[in-house]
C-alpha cells in the first residue's frame, strides 16, 4: 500500500510527546521509506508574519494568511521550512503530491504571500517526520497510526484542534472511543 497522499492519525495510545494526537500528510512513500509533515502542533507565538520578518521579506499587502500559525512539521530539519498549498505553478522547488496539494521548499512562496500569485491556501511548517523502509508500515500494523485519505480541507481549512478528530472521523472513526489499554483474548 502507498501512503502517498494519505493522512496518518495517530493512535490514542501513541505516548510520543510530539506525535501524540497528530495527524501527518504523508508527502512521499517509497522502498527507501516515507516522509510527511504534522498538520495539527502548531509553534505557539510563531505566525507567517514573524516569519517573514526574521527572513527580510515583505509581504506585497497584509492578508489572513499573515496570522497563521507555523507548525511543527516533525523533528528532523526543524530550521528548513516546507509550505504545503493548494496547486500553484511558478516556484521554483515545488513537488505536486496531488491534485489538490503541493509542497515547496523554496522562499519564492512566501514571497508570494499578499500577491496575485498566492496560493489560495498554505501552511508552512518547520521540519518534517521521515520513516525508514517499512518502519512505517511496521507501525501501523503495530496500531501506531489510523490511515485516511486525505482531505484538502482538513490541511486547510478545519480549525486546528479539530484536525485529529476530523481526519480520524473522515474514515467513520470516533477517536474519543478508542481505549489506551489493550487486551488479551
Amino acid at each position: 500500500m502507498n501512503l502517498k497522499n494519505r493522512f496518518i492519525i495517530a493512535m490514542p495510545a501513541l505516548n510520543d510527546t510530539l506525535f501524540n494526537r497528530s495527524v501527518v500528510y504523508i508527502c512521499e512513500h517509497n522502498r527507501e521509506g516515507a516522509m510527511g509533515i504534522i498538520i495539527n502542533k502548531p509553534i505557539h507565538d510563531l505566525s507567517v508574519q514573524t516569519v517573514l520578518s526574521k527572513l527580510d521579506i515583505t509581504p506585497y499587502k497584509s492578508c489572513a494568511e499573515l496570522e497563521q500559525p507555523v507548525f511543527i512539521g516533525g523533528p528532523l530539519a526543524d530550521e528548513q521550512g516546507f509550505i504545503l498549498h493548494t496547486p500553484q505553478a511558478g516556484f521554483s522547488s515545488s513537488i505536486a503530491i496531488s491534485d489538490d496539494v503541493m509542497i515547496t521548499t523554496s522562499l519564492d512562496v512566501l514571497k508570494s504571500i499578499g500577491s496575485p500569485e498566492q496560493p489560495n491556501n498554505l501552511l508552512l511548517s518547520l521540519g518534517y517526520a521521515s520513516w525508514g523502509n517499512m518502519q512505517l508500515e511496521t507501525e501501523i500494523v503495530q496500531n501506531d497510526w489510523l490511515v485516511a485519505d486525505v482531505k484538502a480541507e482538513i490541511i486547510f481549512e478545519s480549525p486546528i484542534d479539530d484536525r485529529w478528530h476530523l481526519a480520524a472521523q473522515s474514515i467513520g472513526v470516533n477517536i474519543d472511543l478508542i481505549s489506551t489499554q489493550m487486551g488479551k483474548a
